[in-house]
Order: structure tokens, then sequence, then C-alpha cells
């Protein structure tokens, strides 16, 4: 059989496998918001959903911390410090309550989709990065975006999600602060979450027990289940494997470029799952982000002859 067929083959088989995960991942991601919502707005607190999540990741990642350890070493304590508040119990709790206050859509917006505009800043900043002109044109894309989801949207429908808002873009900031430390340690993306999840379970839990007791079992082992394994093993650990096999077979460029959908996904989700219709102001703001995101993540537009 020829050489060059197999090998083109492989390399559509490894193309279509690393689609497939980036999609997985983006699905999971956007999941998030609407999961995360409807428990908040149901049946459990923010403080529920933080335990459920970290309580269930630091359990089945603390061998990952006895192989590797902690990671001292490789951070100083300001990274550290920045490293686990960033996208640990702290984060989700800015970004539950920011979901109790405003819809699942804006969220997919106002946290994921403006995340790549604070991480260029935090680069600019510390670092002194620079961009190119269609970089710097994602990023005022998504500043337009977000203009229209938390201003024009808000005055048109005449509902202020003020609260909510500010809640998701501090954690959308929180989680730039992460990525930022995240890419300039040695950490490997597995090990970093380890570190998040065990440091989050071992420091939160005194603290949701002092506060909550036992009232977590007062609900229902159906609805625990379900939120303790979305949040635990298939937002925090099996996404975290998605997005790492995603970058490796397409690359660090085109697997970025599927965030993009994430804004979208998240108010398609939020139709049949919380019965959420976006705004037609909604759907503008989110489609100029999906657009922003796109470019800003560095990926190529094709010209069509």
């Amino acid at each position: 059989m020829d050489q060059t067929f197999l090998s083109q083959s492989n390399v559509k088989v490894k193309t279509l496998v690393g689609i497939l995960c980036a999609l997985g991942t983006i699905c999971i991601w956007a999941s998030w918001m609407a999961v995360t919502r409807l428990g908040v707005t149901t049946n459990l607190s923010v403080l529920d959903i933080t335990f459920l999540r970290f309580g269930v990741a630091g359990v089945l990642l603390f061998p990952v911390i006895i192989k590797h350890g902690f990671g001292f070493k490789k951070l100083g304590v300001i990274q550290y410090i920045i490293l686990v508040l960033g996208a640990g119990a702290s984060y989700t709790l800015v970004a539950a309550s920011g979901l109790a206050f405003a819809p699942a859509s804006h969220a997919g917006v106002l946290i994921p989709g403006v995340m790549p505009l604070f991480v260029a800043l935090l680069s600019a900043f510390f670092f002194k990065e620079t961009f190119n002109k269609q970089r710097k044109t994602g990023y005022s894309m998504i500043l337009i975006g977000l203009f229209i989801i938390a201003g024009v949207s808000s005055l048109l429908t005449e509902t202020s999600y003020l609260l909510g808002h500010a809640l998701m873009l501090t954690a959308s900031l929180m989680w730039a602060s992460y990525t930022i430390v995240l890419r300039h340690s040695q950490l490997e993306a597995l090990h970093a979450v380890a570190i998040v999840s065990v440091c989050s379970f071992l420091l939160y839990l005194p603290f949701y027990f002092y506060l909550n007791g036992l009232s977590i079992l007062d609900i229902s082992v159906g609805t625990l289940l379900i939120q303790a394994i979305f949040q635990g093993v298939i937002a925090t650990i099996l996404a975290l494997y998605l997005f790492g096999k995603a970058i490796s077979l397409l690359g660090a460029s085109k697997g970025a470029s599927f965030g993009a959908l994430v804004p979208v996904f998240a108010a398609l989700i939020a139709i049949p799952v919380l019965n959420e219709w976006p705004t037609y102001i909604d759907w503008i703001g989110i489609l100029v982000v999906t657009l922003g995101v796109y470019l800003a993540s560095g990926s190529r537009l094709r010209r069509v002859n």
C-alpha cells in the first residue's frame, strides 16, 4: 500500500480526533454554565457546588500530588497563590455566584469569551507582549461584545444583571491570571489541576463544614450524584484531558480557536436545560465575541478565491 496514502490517512485521523476532542471540551465548558446555574437556582447553594467540584476532583487527583508533589519549588509564593485562587475554590465561588444573578448565555461571553482579552492585557502589562493587527482586532471585538451584553442588552431589557456581570468578569480575570501563571511555569497541565484541586479541597473543606455542617445530606442523592460527577469529573478532569489532547493533535493555535464556540454553545445549551432564550441583542453580542475570540486566538482567516 502506498506510504503517502497511509501518511495522509493518519493525518486525517489525527485531525478528526483532535477536532472531536476540541468539540468535546467546549461542550463541557459550555454545559458547565447551564448545569451550574441550574444547581444554584434550584436545590444547591454556591457553597455546595464548590464543595462537590473540589471534593471529588481533590480526592481523584490526590495520587498525582503523591507522585509529583505540590510543586512549591517550581513556583514562587505569589505565583502559587495566584494558581490556586485563580482556578480553585475561590474561582468557582465567584463564577457560580455570578450564574445565580445572570443568565448562562451571558456567562459564556463574560467568562471564557472575555478571558483572552484579560490574558492579553496582563501579558502586555507584565511581560511587554505585543500583538499583530488581527489579534488586536479580535480583542477590540471582544470589548464591543462585552459592551453589548453588559450594557446595551441590560438597558433594552430593563433587567439589571450588574452584580452577576461583575462577578462573571471577576471570575474571567481570575482564570486569566491562572492561565498566565500556568503558561510561564514548568508545570504539566494535569499536575497544575491536581495542585489546584487538592489545595482547594484541603483549604475549603473546613470552611464549608463550618458554615454548612452536614446540610448537604438533606439534598437528594440523584441531584448530588449528577452535580458531583459533572463538576468533579467531567468539568474538571475530563475537560482538561480532552483540551490537552486537542492541542497536541491540532496545535495550539487551531486548538485554541475552538474556544470561540463556547459563547454560542453556552447560549444554545441554556435553552433546553434552563429555558433561557437570549434576546436578539444578546445574540449579536455573542456572535461579535465569538468572532473576536477566533481572531484573538491567532488563527488565520482563509481567503475564498
